[in-house]
């Protein structure tokens, strides 16, 4: 008895489990980072806009406008590989089957959460170090390195709701479908949070419902990281906290009845 149990139950080392996080997310980051339909996109688009109106257009605005566009841009930026590196690949993942597979394979339930999390805190890291590059080097902005990390951290940590959310929404839709439910989420979110035109210019209806998206208050905390906040920081801090809670746990109920 003892004998059929042990070969029932293995139970794998604790170095074993850990190398299996590491592989499993080292295999993430470069399954992406080798895929150019995925990666040049979403490195490209901020950084295009930034160059777009945060350098070229930048005299037709305040003086301060490189500076705040660093923050907008740079939360539009981080917000793509959260919802297609976890809404798409997990829809499409899910039809093919490989979610299931991975499922059966001898590796901890959470390695392949935590490998796409990395994929995408990587690939936030990347788009942040591009703005906050074309900001010091060809904007003239001038942050103190504290400002700069500051932004830094805030970004690639500010992923982590938007992968929340892109795991919901692998969880509902279909792979072929997938883009285009995405792309209708992050567009207009990112417009109605005030990334792409400040509240202000918006109208009154449009500013109040802000509050009700993640980017809104992803851009409030990266204003205040680049010198440009207005405050309530923490309150700002809990609404991302408690968005990425939430999103968490209506995927994983979806995941464990519908698979």
């Amino acid at each position: 008895m003892n004998t059929i149990e042990s070969i029932a139950a293995p139970v794998m080392s604790g170095r074993r489990v850990v190398n299996a996080y590491v592989q499993e997310a080292k295999a993430e980051c470069l399954r992406y980072l080798r895929n150019p339909g995925f990666l040049l996109p979403t490195l490209l688009f901020p950084s295009v806009f930034y160059i777009m109106f945060g350098i070229f257009l930048s005299h037709a605005n305040s003086a301060d406008a490189p500076r705040y566009l660093l923050a907008s841009y740079g939360t539009f930026g981080v917000m793509a590989p959260g919802l297609f590196g976890f809404g798409v690949s997990l829809a499409l993942e899910r039809d093919s089957g490989l979610l299931t597979l991975k499922r059966a394979l001898p590796m901890p339930p959470g390695a392949y959460l935590l490998g796409k999390m990395c994929m995408a805190m990587l690939v936030a890291a990347i788009i942040s170090i591009i703005l906050m590059s074309l900001a010091t080097f060809v904007a003239g902005v001038s942050l103190p390195v504290s400002r700069l990390a500051a932004f830094f951290v805030l970004e690639v940590l500010g992923v982590l709701p938007f992968c929340a959310l892109g795991l919901l929404i692998g969880t509902l839709v279909k792979g072929q479908g997938a883009p285009g439910v995405v792309n209708l989420i992050y567009l207009p979110m990112a417009f109605l949070s005030g990334l792409w035109i400040p509240l202000p210019v918006l109208p009154s209806f449009l500013q109040s419902i802000a509050p009700l998206w993640p980017a809104y208050h992803l851009d409030r905390l990266a204003l205040s990281a680049v010198g440009l906040g207005e405050g309530g920081n923490v309150i700002h801090v809990g609404v991302l906290a408690a968005f990425t809670v939430a999103f968490l746990w209506l995927a994983a109920r979806r995941l464990r009845r519908h698979g």
